[in-house]
């Protein structure tokens, strides 16, 4: 069985994660049931399915997990750009935030690749 607290890439799915978290604490009210548990359950979806991709027995399902992981960075990276477009995110942050949804994605495939 895999440790996937040694995986880089779960490390950094955990850190847009908890910057995530604090992003969408200022959000307004009304999107607390759309927008914010939305870009909530993408980003920690990303760490979950690392994780729970390193419980599975073989290099396939590991992938399989991995390329889920994969979609929901790509789900976050749609997120962000949206919450952006309606200024509720500085461009700066949504810079940071982009940047890092794409090297999780290319450290996903680069993982993917390996196996």
């Amino acid at each position: 069985m895999r440790d996937y607290k040694k995986y880089t890439v779960w490390e950094l799915g955990h850190e847009i994660t908890l910057l995530i978290y604090k992003l969408t604490s200022s959000f307004p009210k009304e999107e607390l049931y759309s927008l914010t548990s939305q870009m909530r359950r993408a980003s920690y979806s990303i760490p979950s399915n690392i994780a729970e991709g390193c419980g599975r027995e073989s290099n396939q399902e590991f992938k399989r997990y991995l390329t889920i992981a994969r979609g929901s960075a790509s789900e976050l990276e749609y997120f962000l750009i949206l919450v952006k477009d309606l200024n509720l995110i500085e461009l700066n942050d949504f810079k940071n935030l982009s940047d890092s949804a794409n090297k999780i994605k290319r450290s996903l495939n680069n993982l993917i690749n390996k196996l």
